[in-house]
Order: C-alpha cells, then sequence, then structure tokens
C-alpha cells in the first residue's frame, strides 16, 4: 500500500477513536463500552468500504490499525476522567477524522478502479459510516442525517480530490486540498449553522 495512504489511514483510525470516547463520555459509560465505541467509531466506515470492495477488512489484514484504535481510545478515556473538558470539544477532532477517512477511502477506491463517482460514494462511505455507528451506540441521532453540514462536506472533499487527481495534481496535494476542504466547510457549517433543508411532510 501508498505510504500516503497508510499512514492518513491511521491517523484516522486515531483520531476516530478519540472522537468515539468523547462523544460517549457524556453518558455513563464504563471502560468496555467506551473501547466499543471507539473501535466502531474509529473501524466502521473502512469496514463497510473493504465489504463493498470485496476485500478483507483492513484492520483484520493489519491488526496495527486495532491497536492504534484501542491505544487512543483508552488514552482518551484517562484524559477525560482526569480532565474537565468542553461539552462539544469532540467537533474539531471529529472534523479531521471526517476529513482523513473520506480522503483515504476515496484513494482506496480509486486504486480498485472505482469509477469516479461511486469512488467519492464511497469515500463518504468510510468517512461518515464511523460516526453512524458511534453515535448509534451513544444513543443520539447520528450528526449526519441532521444539524451542519457533515455529508455534504465529505462529498465536497471526495469530489474535489477526484478532480484534482485527474488535472494531473500530485497525490499529496490532491489529499492535503480535499482534507482542508472538509474541514473548513465542516467547521464552517457549525460555527455559522449551515444546514440543508430538511423533509416535511405537509398532512
Amino acid at each position: 500500500m501508498d505510504p500516503l495512504i497508510y499512514w492518513v489511514g491511521m491517523a484516522a483510525v486515531a483520531v476516530s477513536a478519540v472522537t468515539g470516547v468523547l462523544e460517549a463520555g457524556r453518558k455513563p459509560i464504563d471502560l468496555f463500552g467506551m473501547v466499543l465505541v471507539a473501535l466502531a467509531s474509529a473501524l466502521g466506515g473502512g469496514t463497510l468500504r473493504d465489504v463493498l470492495l470485496d476485500r478483507p477488512a483492513f484492520w483484520i489484514a493489519d491488526q496495527t490499525y486495532l491497536v492504534c484504535a484501542l491505544m487512543a481510545g483508552v488514552m482518551t478515556f484517562a484524559v477525560v476522567r482526569l480532565l474537565t473538558l468542553p461539552r462539544n470539544l469532540f467537533l474539531i477532532p471529529d472534523a479531521i477524522g471526517l476529513a482523513l477517512f473520506t480522503v483515504v477511502g476515496t484513494q482506496i477506491a480509486l486504486l480498485y478502479e472505482v469509477p469516479w463517482l461511486a469512488a467519492t460514494f464511497l469515500g463518504v462511505v468510510t468517512g461518515v459510516f464511523g460516526g453512524v455507528l458511534r453515535d448509534m451506540l451513544s444513543n443520539e441521532v447520528p450528526v449526519v442525517f441532521s444539524g451542519e453540514l457533515y455529508g455534504t462536506a465529505a462529498w465536497a472533499g471526495a469530489l474535489l480530490y477526484v478532480g484534482l487527481s485527474a488535472a494531473g495534481a500530485a497525490p499529496g496535494l490532491a489529499a492535503g486540498l480535499a482534507f482542508a476542504c472538509i474541514v473548513v466547510v465542516r467547521l464552517a457549517a457549525i460555527r455559522w449553522r449551515i444546514m440543508l433543508p430538511t423533509f416535511s411532510s405537509r398532512q
């Protein structure tokens, strides 16, 4: 595997495990429960991507990812117990994890010669599905289904990555710009409460 993809994926796993614990930490969940939430958040999106690509789950093929998620989750649990952290602190690492996973998911899909639109969708799935599992296990409405731009930010970044790659941009540059796009759009949406229209059925 390309070293860039490998280390971006590893960073995504660590950051997403952290967000899992920060989100679940708002509920009375014990250490074992926290670890499960962290693992679901860190490994869920990539696992679904790999199932759709008909390849071994990334954390089974290389258990370093699993170890990384476990360590990040346990260390975050220890820190949260010692320090009083802002209630919505998880939003920033969550935006970073979303961006990292979306970029690496899109990269892997393209390596498997998936058509460009499907590749962007797989990038979005990789980015958001772990968060869906995290929120469901924490008894919260998944953030991707409501609130400020989330899946939309991921898709914008995935499309930007594909466009830059097609234009001949260096992989590192394309990945960096796509990452920045997702983080900026997501955090800007949170700051200024930018949301998509919601469905309201007329009775």
